[in-house]
């Protein structure tokens, strides 16, 4: 019998919790903050970012993986090559699949508002289907979203109803109760994360930090649709990345976790704020203008389960993540003025 050194049983043992993660969606802000957080990770062994467009450039990226070789980026869209997405993972064999890929704009979901369950509900259900015929995954992770909930009088927690107002969120809520219904009758292996509203560097102008900051940088009028009374729960991405990992490394399998802030803020506030930090004021940068239609007027989490279970809780502060986005416009602005402005913002 062959007898291994306390060495090599250490590196056997180290090679065994080793993981590899599939980032779906990881074209996008928070795909790549997460991939910079497991990167960062000891145990990580490889990290793999799939969009369904070429990678962006590095103001959205951020230089993520460059000189990395555990790092890989490839352009797959999920729902129209299912055949070249499961040529990468089967050649991967990721222990983790973690989804962000959606189409995820709320406002924007009442016009073919078909595409949204494309990708939310029958992507997902297709390649689960797929991965159960698998063994090699040890979990599927869900990003979900808070909006599923609708707007609440008080912090929604994970069986509180599911109420979505617009064709996004109905979507991402047939995408989680699909996943509930596998995970329970055939052992699916996953769990769902419901974030409030997350931001950081890199974020699509269309979104309401990122466009303030460049606004105020430029000397251009934000329009704040309602004057920014709506409330949401805003959390940087890189406490939203720190929850996956926790849940990648831990999380009973089948449960859903809420992760965000313990209180929500108007939207002028964040907005007063990254004015402040940009020495602009309130007046000088917004242009008040009526409300979005169909906008819900207040995200709120309780995000009590998570820190029981996992014991996580935000560590950056609204304050600290606003001075990040200012800092990240500063860097970048000769490249934020000339990207094509073809959304209306929202937050």
């Amino acid at each position: 019998m062959v007898r291994l050194t306390d060495h090599a049983l250490t590196i056997v043992s180290r090679e065994r919790i080793m993981k590899t993660y599939v980032i779906l969606g990881g074209n996008g802000v928070f795909g790549v903050h997460t991939a910079f957080y497991l990167l960062e990770q000891p145990d990580t062994k490889r990290v793999i970012c799939v969009g369904r467009n070429p990678e962006k450039p590095e103001p959205f990226t951020l230089k993520l993986g460059k000189g990395d070789p555990r790092y890989a980026y490839h352009q797959i869209h999920i729902v129209f090559e299912h055949d070249r997405l499961f040529e990468m993972l089967d050649r991967e064999r990721p222990d983790v699949i973690i989804n962000f890929a959606a189409q995820g704009e709320g406002a924007a979901s009442w016009k073919y508002s078909w595409r949204y369950f494309d990708t939310n509900a029958t992507a997902i259900a297709r390649i689960t289907e797929d991965l159960m015929k698998r063994e090699y995954m040890e979990r599927w992770i869900q990003i979900g979203t808070s909006e599923l909930y609708g707007s609440v009088s008080k912090p929604a927690d994970e069986n509180s109803p599911v109420l979505p107002t617009s064709p996004y969120a109905a979507s991402k809520a047939a995408g989680d109760m699909h996943l509930i219904s596998i995970a329970k009758t055939l052992k699916f292996r996953m769990n769902i994360i419901r974030p409030s509203n997350a931001y950081a560097p890199g974020q699509q102008l269309y979104r309401i930090l990122p466009r303030t900051v460049v606004c105020g940088l430029s000397g251009k009028k934000l329009p704040l649709h309602g004057g920014g009374q709506a409330k949401k729960s805003y959390i940087h991405a890189r406490d939203l990345a720190h929850a996956i990992y926790l849940v990648a490394q831990k999380a009973e399998l089948g449960k859903t976790y809420n992760v965000g802030p313990k209180e929500p803020v108007a939207i002028r506030h964040l907005v007063e704020l990254a004015a402040a930090e940009m020495k602009i004021s309130f007046d000088a940068l917004c242009d008040v203008t009526p409300p979005r239609f169909g906008e819900d007027w207040i995200y709120w989490l309780d995000s009590t389960a998570i820190g029981k279970d996992l014991g996580w809780k935000p560590q950056i502060s609204l304050e600290k993540g606003v001075a990040d986005m200012v800092a990240w416009g500063r860097k970048y602005l000769s490249h934020l003025v000339i990207v094509p402005q073809t959304y209306t913002f929202h937050a």
